[in-house]
């Protein structure tokens, strides 16, 4: 175990964030890794302790507690304190296919149900994983490993997200020959286009591609399966195929002046802004926040990231609705330990929202009534009223300026046609609903689902859970063998 009493007697850090008013006028990460010392420090403050609630992962009360991909965090935590990173990358990589990824943009539930949390601040678990992938990158223990033999199945993988990668990845592992059709024009998923740079820097998501492809994983890009291949075709081409496609239909709101123009679903606007920095593509007026008042819809991490782009695109103020209240400072009774800690937070785009522009931009219990526009058809302004139960609607209103609305109440599961071209069929909120966490099949016949498109939109280490077993059935399928259960 680490230094005894350490989670009592070393105080808890995080990494570093560059200054917020240097940050947002780039496009650059944020954090700054842990120095090795700092690293080994906080890796001290884990107890080792007899149930590592960090490593459990499952879902208490609809929130994930402990890692859903069950890192081995008390084991790597005690070998980065006594220097041994080699073999805490090792542990690391035993059940974690892309740390690069989630050591940036996973909320971290591990540490909201890390035992030392309960009495005192919880182990910096992701800051510590960040240390060792960073560390393994740079001393090259992270190369191309083919596999040793094939087994001369063929496996379609559709979809480049996570849970894709992952499965395609773990399948590849045991000799499968994997092919990725992703729709767009480059791997990645929501890693490449969805999420801003400020998080996951693009060239990190083509590292692992350029690495996936040295072991011999195939990736097409620009194939929309069901128009530019045909299901049938898949169908014989492929002893079995996977959905993975995620869950990216967002969630519309039923407001009067919906169809004016300068308003658009979240997910677009971060895509055009990814696109436009990746290869300068021109912005269209409705995705450019320049010297705009910028109205969020929805208080979630899109939403948030919508928030620090618009900050960086240069505009004149941004709010963010929500239609709950502020979360309390500490856990409520209905929000226990190991559950993962509901509680207020300063997340990053916040902090630069106060810094840059003088005010947190979140307001909270706001309901949307209605969108104005001007004489062109375009967004001026909108109303709002309240979600508080004992408030009154019309007292509640409030008129807003805004010169842009952004969309981001969630999402309602796969957009695809292709469930319908394989027969798979799919519940009201969009989900795969014939494919368990047992055998991730569907009713089709050599037919496989795992990711968001099965589990609904959720956590990217809970899409490369999926990927991974998904990966085991599909195993388990073609070659009658448990090589790939864990």
């Amino acid at each position: 175990m680490g230094q005894l009493m350490g989670f009592l007697n070393i105080e808890k850090k995080n990494q570093k964030e560059r200054k917020t008013v240097e940050r947002v006028l780039d496009w650059n990460e944020y954090k700054i890794p842990l120095a090795e010392s700092e690293a080994k420090e906080q890796a001290a403050r884990c107890m080792d302790c007899g149930i590592p609630y960090c490593q459990i992962g499952t879902t208490i009360n609809r929130g994930t507690t402990g890692c859903p991909i069950h890192n081995l965090i008390p084991e790597w935590n005690d070998l980065v304190y006594h220097g041994l990173w080699k073999e805490a990358y090792d542990r690391l990589a035993k059940t974690n296919n892309f740390p690069e990824f989630t050591s940036k943009a996973c909320p971290a539930p591990c540490e909201g149900s890390c035992t030392a949390g309960f009495v005192s601040s919880p182990v910096s678990i992701k800051s510590i994983e960040r240390a060792i992938i960073d560390r393994a990158f740079d001393e090259g223990w992270v190369v191309p490993k083919p596999p040793k033999r094939r087994t001369g199945k063929k496996v379609a993988v559709i979809g480049s997200g996570p849970a894709g990668l992952a499965c395609a990845d773990q399948l590849n592992k045991v000799g499968h020959e994997v092919t990725v059709f992703e729709r767009s024009d480059r791997p990645g998923g929501l890693l490449m286009y969805g999420i801003p740079s400020m998080k996951i820097e693009k060239d990190v998501v083509d590292r692992r591609i350029h690495l996936l492809e040295e072991e011999g994983i195939i990736f097409k890009t620009n194939v929309d399966v069901g128009k530019t291949i045909s299901v049938q075709s898949l169908k014989e081409s492929f002893d079995a195929v996977v959905l993975c496609t995620g869950a990216g239909k967002h969630r519309e709101v039923t407001i009067e002046g919906r169809d004016l123009k300068g308003i658009s679903p979240a997910m677009e606007y971060l895509i055009a802004s990814n696109r436009h920095q990746l290869y300068g593509e021109p912005l269209q007026p409705d995705y450019d926040a320049k010297d705009k008042h910028i109205i969020v819809i929805g208080g979630g991490d899109t939403g948030e990231d919508c928030v620090a782009t618009a900050i960086r695109q240069g505009c004149k103020s941004v709010v963010q609705f929500g239609k709950h209240g502020k979360l309390p400072e500490q856990r409520t009774e209905k929000n226990p330990w190991p559950q993962h800690p509901n509680v207020f937070s300063v997340d990053y785009a916040y902090e630069e929202a106060e810094d840059v522009l003088g005010k947190d931009p979140r307001e909270y219990y706001v309901e949307t009534k209605k969108f104005i526009g001007d004489e062109v058809n375009h967004v001026s302004n909108l109303i709002t009223g309240s979600f508080k139960k004992d408030q009154d609607d019309e007292s509640a209103q409030k008129t807003w300026k805004a010169d842009l609305v952004l969309i981001a109440i969630g999402f309602q599961g796969a957009e695809d046609k292709i469930f319908e071209d394989f027969e798979v069929s799919r519940d009201s909120s969009g989900r795969v609903i014939d494919a368990d966490t047992r055998g991730y099949q569907t009713s089709q016949e050599g037919i496989f689902a795992a990711g968001d498109a099965r589990r609904g939109a959720s956590l990217i280490v809970w899409a490369i859970e999926e990927g991974r077993k998904a990966a085991a059935a599909v195993d388990l399928y073609l070659d009658k063998k448990l090589s790939l259960l864990h």
